[in-house]
């Protein structure tokens, strides 16, 4: 399922929401062209990943722990982005609505903070627990919006359980089908956890361990802010 839109409309304009989406878009537009078009004085975006994505080993020894922020605003490539903005652009004016503003900025961040610290922990786990993975996993850098906006799913998940999300769903043909948040939101996460359960097995490239940790951050947030929602149309 791919998520349209929701029929949820907001009653004030989601400007953080625009401004995280515009910021992505354009942290990632200025890499890729440095990388297509070798500009002067702007890294690539290798190099931006190396140098600002967030990597377990040195965030446990306490170095560059900047890029815990940082690679929030990283995308691996246009799939990367685009689905992530996706979701940020149908999830996350509700979430802001009912939040407010500052809040909801703040949340954003806390709920990338939590992912990244869920996804180092199954790291560490996977690696001196289970002995499934080599220690050099930890050396590889996180990057991408996806915990922290897991936590707004996760918002948006206790507080419009049965607001609908038009969604494209593909049954042999392609159809437009509202969908319940609780239904859609319930089968991502545990999607999430199916394969977070084989992440502590196998390596695999997502960070499947940030995706579970934002979204739960995101349902307790959720429930401390249900029903004060805001009222003021702007």
């Amino acid at each position: 399922m791919i998520p349209i839109r929701d029929e949820n409309r907001s009653q004030t304009t989601p400007h953080i929401t625009r401004m995280l989406i515009i910021v992505n878009v354009t942290v990632f537009l200025v890499l890729w062209l440095s990388d297509n078009l070798l500009l002067k004085n702007v890294p690539s975006l290798t190099s931006a990943v190396w140098n600002f994505g967030e990597i377990p080993a040195l965030i446990l020894r306490g170095q560059r722990l900047y890029t815990v922020f940082t690679s929030m605003f990283l995308h691996a490539d246009l799939i990367h982005l685009g689905g992530n903005m996706l979701y940020l652009y149908v999830f996350g004016d509700n979430v802001e609505d009912t939040f407010g503003r500052g809040r909801y900025l703040l949340f954003y961040l806390l709920a990338g903070l939590v992912a990244s610290a869920v996804h180092i922990v199954a790291l560490l786990y996977t690696v001196e627990v289970l002995h499934s993975a080599p220690s050099w996993v930890l050396g590889i850098p996180t990057i991408g919006a996806s915990g922290a906006i897991a936590g707004v799913l996760g918002a948006y998940v206790v507080l419009y359980p049965k607001a609908r999300i038009l969604s494209l769903v593909f049954l042999g043909w392609m159809y437009i089908v509202p969908v319940p948040a609780l239904f859609f939101l319930g089968f991502w996460f545990v999607y999430q956890l199916l394969y977070g359960m084989l992440a502590l097995r196998l390596p695999i490239e997502v960070a499947y361990w940030a995706h579970i940790g934002g979204f739960v951050a995101g349902i307790f947030f959720g429930l401390f802010w249900r029903g004060r929602r805001r009222v003021q149309v702007t």
